[in-house]
């Protein structure tokens, strides 16, 4: 393609909407435009490099037996008010009304129309089983559209569906697009982990894991073992219990019944009472550790909870934090939140920053790592002052005892128990999930099976975020002066450089290594504008291509300057040679695809 006739306006400055350096390049590289917040239209580098992507999806899905469809966008509000997610995404719904009045929803996702069709479609268990996936735009009302690309309001996503007759043909699709995803990722140059993580409003609680772009802007945190290979989104990563065994969500596992000192905890009955201190205007940990030389780890917190129609009390050690979603699931509550400060004080009978689990008339939910303290400091449950010396299990009961808290790093690894965590900032660029019979018990998608009774088809479902795919790659590609990106994904493999438009040797030879490489099946931009060689060279840096030929003074003598950004070599070689050269590299990145 001529480069003087494709819709291509670079940037010279970053503009004050770019949150992020990859955001900011492929606005300065005429890749993406907004038209509105969380909005953007694609150009045409923009469009080359998504339907690369796409490229890439469609043959792993064609290779893992997965067919392709296409579900509407608008769906009845019905459909999901029958799988009760309605509720659940609330102010995240695009909605819409017909001229009658009917409303209509913008798709965040399809579970509900793909089981509505399946239901329809399959009834015996011959026809099963089936996988299908789709590549399409969704919405979403994000409340604060942010990072380009990464938090929209409209995006492009592949998502997938599959449908089985046992909970074994489930394992066994989840295992094979487990297996496609980690090829897609790979094949699109991307530094990535799959982790455990949590289903979220896409709910099923069969397995869930998510693949993870490593970033430093990302908006997820993962817990990774060093020693095994453990990991985990921070919202699923478990934590060790007191005496090294991990449980994870099954909390109420532990022996809650047996004494406190056989379970490591307080030490005999005779120890000293807590002791009351005046801690007049202290009621952060910030402050404590300053004034009294208590370190984070002596200090318990107490935090009041809204779960439900439920107010608790969790209690966390003071470099900690709580996890709400840990929290939600022991309690059974879809919604759990910190309570604010009027609720606290008519809760515990004092205000934030006071409060303390001694004596309090709520039920207390103990972090493992608090309950395994000897002693702590806590809130004394009365204004301006605080207790030393407070023991679990003496002091506040050890009734719910789970794992409730974020894991730090460092923390033990909860699998292999020899290696410790390490804390990654990553980009969500797929998940995949075992949904079971959560859409198609609600919806009504059943078969026949072969003793001709009805069951629930089994289900899972697996999306990839498409345009966030680009803009993770975006970010772990961008250098000073562009992206450098992947081969499998660049929008031309080879860029052409005229120094000189008017020179005649230049113009000539540019036109036959333009269409030499054309005839070789090759991806070539020919910058054949009337600009400033220094204009050209800033502009190619912008677009990005993995190889570039400049063509200069020594055209006469058809030799040409030959670089080649993925390895870093600059060299000057006569035409063949690099004609050679840029064969070479476009066939060996094919192969490792």
């Amino acid at each position: 393609m001529r480069q003087s006739q494709i819709l291509l306006n670079t940037l010279r400055e970053r503009p004050s909407e770019a949150d992020t350096e990859g955001h900011g390049l492929l606005l300065r590289g005429g890749y993406i435009r907004q038209l509105a917040a969380g909005i953007y239209s694609y150009l045409p580098l923009g469009r080359r490099v998504l339907r690369k992507i796409e490229g890439i999806v469609r043959e792993e899905m064609e290779r893992a037996g997965v067919q392709e469809v296409m579900l509407p966008s608008m769906q009845p509000a019905e459909l999901w008010m029958e799988s009760g997610r309605y509720g659940t995404y609330g102010n995240n719904l695009m909605t819409v009304n017909d001229r009658h009045g009917r409303e209509f929803i913008l798709g965040p996702t399809h579970e509900e129309a793909v089981t509505s069709l399946m239901k329809n479609e399959v009834s015996s268990y011959r026809k099963l089983p089936v996988k299908v996936y789709q590549i399409g735009t969704k919405f979403r009302d994000e409340k604060r559209p942010r990072f380009g690309l990464l938090r929209g309001r409209e995006f492009i996503m592949k998502d997938a569906y599959s449908f089985d007759i046992s909970e074994e043909g489930l394992d066994l699709s989840y295992r094979t697009m487990f297996g496609a995803y980690n090829r897609i990722f790979a094949r699109c140059g991307l530094r990535f982990r799959a982790v455990e993580a949590d289903a979220g409003t896409i709910g099923g609680d069969g397995g869930s894991h998510e693949f993870i772009a490593l970033s430093s802007i990302g908006e997820d945190t993962v817990a990774v073992c060093g020693h095994c290979d453990y990991a985990a989104n921070l919202e699923q990563a478990e934590t060790a219990s007191w005496d090294g065994e991990s449980i994870g969500s099954g909390a109420k596992e532990i022996g809650l019944d047996t004494p406190q000192a056989d379970r490591g905890g307080a030490a005999a009955e005779d120890a000293p009472l807590p002791e009351k201190f005046h801690t007049p205007d202290i009621r952060t940990i910030d402050q404590l550790t300053a004034a009294y030389g208590l370190k984070p780890e002596q200090i318990i917190k107490t935090l009041i909870y809204k779960a439900g129609g439920d107010i608790v009390a969790v209690l966390v050690r003071g470099d900690h934090e709580v996890n709400e979603i840990k929290l939600g699931k022991y309690l059974g509550a879809e919604d759990t939140t910190l309570a604010d400060d009027s609720t606290v004080a008519a809760a515990a009978g004092v205000i934030c920053g006071y409060v303390g689990p001694a004596g309090l008339k709520l039920p207390v939910l103990v972090d493992y790592a608090v309950a395994a303290m000897t002693e702590g400091t806590t809130g004394a449950g009365e204004r301006d002052y605080h207790l030393r010396g407070v023991r679990p299990g003496r002091d506040f009961p050890l009734a719910h005892v789970g794992d409730f808290r974020n894991a730090a790093e460092g923390d033990p690894c909860p699998r292999c128990r020899e290696g410790h965590l390490t804390l990654h900032r990553g980009i969500e660029i797929g998940h995949v999930f075992k949904l079971g019979t959560r859409y198609s018990d609600k919806l009504s998608a059943a078969f026949l099976d072969a003793s001709g009774r009805e069951q629930s088809m089994i289900m899972g479902c697996y999306g990839i975020g498409i345009s966030r795919l680009l803009a993770a790659v975006a970010e772990q590609n961008a250098g000073e002066g562009g992206i450098a990106w992947p081969d499998a994904l660049a929008p031309f493999e080879v860029q052409i450089i005229i120094v000189s438009i008017k020179d005649e040797a230049q113009a000539a030879l540019a036109e036959k290594l333009y269409g030499t490489l054309k005839k070789l099946g090759l991806e070539v931009l020919l910058d054949d504008r009337d600009e400033r060689p220094g204009v050209k060279f800033k502009d190619s840096g912008l677009i990005g291509t993995p190889q570039v030929v400049v063509i200069g003074r020594e055209a006469a003598l058809e030799r040409v300057e030959y670089e080649n950004r993925v390895s870093g070599v600059k060299e000057t070689l006569g035409l063949e040679e690099s004609i050679l050269r840029i064969t070479e590299h476009a066939t060996s990145s094919t192969f490792a695809d």
